[in-house]
């Protein structure tokens, strides 16, 4: 049996909820040629940007900092998909604090490691649903803002 759709403000909740809790998510990307690529990758929220790490010269970090992106967080049957925007950084340009935040929230420390940087996505537009009772009403955030 399919559980009763729930509201826009519990899916809200359930979704700030994931990604204050979660630490990895999926991250699809494509080249400029259109290759798609598939890697998860441990975040760390701070309420306004997701903070991913990885090597630029590997496909995730190059097609990343193109700006070609989703992100997935949860399972299939609940799941939260988020684009935006991505600024990506080098490893001694964010506050120390923010970066061992992520370290321990991950339990993995990325700065120092040859070729890495970081990428705060900034969410544009979530979508959450768990069956196709939420589908028509997915939408969360829409042009960076949430929905009420």
């Amino acid at each position: 049996m399919t559980p009763a759709a729930r509201s826009r403000a519990q899916r809200r909740l359930d979704t700030e909820r994931r990604l204050t809790e979660d630490v990895d998510l999926w991250v699809a990307t494509a080249s400029p040629d259109g290759e798609p690529w598939l890697v998860p990758l441990s975040f760390e929220w701070d309420g306004e940007t997701l903070l991913l790490a990885t090597s630029i010269t590997g496909p995730t970090g190059r097609n990343l900092a193109a700006g070609s992106f989703r992100l997935g967080l949860g399972a299939t049957r609940d799941v939260a998909m988020i684009d935006g925007e991505v600024e990506v950084l080098e490893m001694d340009a964010l506050p120390r604090e923010r970066g061992d935040r992520f370290a321990a929230h991950t339990g993995f420390d990325p700065r120092g490691l040859p070729a890495f940087r970081w990428f705060r996505v900034t969410p544009r537009r979530v979508q959450a649903w768990r069956e196709e009772n939420e589908l028509a009403g997915r939408d969360l955030m829409r042009d960076g803002r949430w929905l009420t």
